[in-house]
C-alpha cells in the first residue's frame, strides 16, 4: 500500500483523474447552460458519441486533434437541432426528445462503428503534451498538470468563459430570466426561443467536444457505448452545481480521481475485484446526490415549453 504514495503513482493519478474528468467537465458545462435557459437535455450521452464518433473519424484521416475536437463540436451541434427543432419551437416533452435522441446517438453510433472499423478498429496516435514553461518543471504538478495535451488547456479556459459569461454578460443574464422568468423576458423585448435555441446548440457543442475528447485523448479509439452513462452523470454534476461553474469543475474533477484511482489500484496489483474498482466513481456519485439532492436548485421553467406571450 506505501508504493500507492510514491511520485510516479501520484503523478499517474492526477493525470489519469484529469483525462477522465474533462469530457464529463464540457459535457456538464453545456448541459449547465442549457439548463440555466429552461431546457432539460437527456440527449447528453447519445450527443457525446456523436461527438466522438465524429471526433474520432476526424482525427483518423486528417491526423490533427484540434481539428478532431471542432468536429466534435459540430456534429454535437447539428445533434442538437432535433432538440431545438421538437422541444424549443414545438413545445414538445423535453423528456421524450432527449431519450430518443440518445437511443439514436446509441444506434447509429454502434452502426457505423461496426460498419466501417469494426473487423480492424484502428487506434490513434497518442496526442504529444505541451509543456507550461516553468510551471511544468514544478516537481509532481508539473509532470501531472502542466504536461497535457493542448486540448485540456482549451477546455479548462472555456470553462472560464462560461463562467464569465453566466455571471457578466448580457447573454448570461437573458440566458437565466429564459430558465427563471421567461414572460418577464419576453416583456422586456427578448427573445426566449431564440435564448433557448442558442443554449441548447451551445450545449451541444460542449457535449460533442467533450466526446471528442474521450475518443481522441482518453481512449484513442472509439467503441459502441464508450461513454458508459457519462452523459446522465453530466446531468447530475449540472443540477447539483446550481448554474455554478466552480461546482461543475469540482464535481467533474472528483469524479475524474475516482476513476484514476481504480487505475492506480490496477497498477498497484492490489487484489481488489475488478467491478468492485470499477464501480467506485459511481458510487461517489451517487453518494454526493443523497447528501445534496435536498439543495440542488432547478430553474422554476426548467422542461416547461414557452409559449410567447404568456406570464
Amino acid at each position: 500500500m506505501n508504493g500507492l504514495f510514491t511520485q510516479a503513482y501520484i503523478i499517474v493519478a492526477i493525470t489519469a483523474g484529469l483525462t477522465s474528468a474533462l469530457p464529463l467537465m464540457l459535457a456538464a458545462l453545456g448541459e449547465t447552460i442549457g439548463e440555466q435557459s429552461g431546457v432539460l437535455n437527456l440527449g447528453v450521452e447519445g450527443i457525446m458519441l456523436i461527438g466522438g464518433f465524429s471526433g474520432y473519424v476526424c482525427v483518423l484521416n486528417t491526423h490533427s486533434v484540434l481539428l478532431g475536437g471542432l468536429c466534435g463540436a459540430f456534429f454535437g451541434i447539428l445533434s442538437s437541432l432535433i432538440l431545438v427543432s421538437l422541444s424549443v419551437m414545438l413545445g414538445l416533452n423535453q423528456i421524450v426528445v432527449g431519450i430518443a435522441i440518445t437511443l439514436a446517438g446509441e444506434g447509429v453510433t454502434s452502426v457505423l462503428q461496426q460498419s466501417k472499423y469494426g473487423s480492424s478498429n484502428p487506434r490513434l496516435s497518442s496526442v504529444s503534451p505541451v509543456k507550461i514553461p516553468l510551471l511544468s518543471r514544478i516537481p509532481i504538478i508539473g509532470p501531472s498538470v502542466f504536461t497535457q495535451p493542448i486540448f485540456l488547456y482549451i477546455s479548462l479556459l472555456l470553462a472560464l468563459v462560461v463562467a464569465w459569461g453566466l455571471l457578466k454578460t448580457n447573454a448570461g443574464l437573458r440566458i437565466k430570466a429564459a430558465g427563471q422568468k421567461p414572460g418577464s423576458l419576453d416583456a422586456a423585448g427578448g427573445s426566449v426561443i431564440r435564448t433557448r435555441t442558442f443554449s441548447v446548440m451551445l450545449a451541444g457543442g460542449f457535449a460533442g467536444l467533450g466526446g471528442a475528447y474521450f475518443s481522441i485523448i482518453g481512449s484513442g479509439s472509439f467503441t459502441p457505448m464508450m461513454t458508459g452513462g457519462l452523459g446522465y452523470i453530466a446531468i447530475v454534476v449540472a443540477m447539483l452545481a446550481r448554474g455554478r461553474v466552480s461546482w461543475v469543475v469540482g464535481g467533474s474533477l472528483m469524479f475524474g480521481f475516482c476513476v484514476s484511482l481504480t487505475t492506480v489500484l490496477q497498477m498497484a496489483g492490489i487484489n481488489i475485484p475488478s467491478d468492485a474498482v470499477n464501480i467506485i466513481p459511481f458510487v461517489a456519485v451517487l453518494a454526493t446526490l443523497i447528501i445534496f439532492a435536498r439543495s440542488a436548485y432547478i430553474p422554476p421553467a426548467l422542461g416547461v415549453p414557452y409559449i410567447r406571450g404568456s406570464r
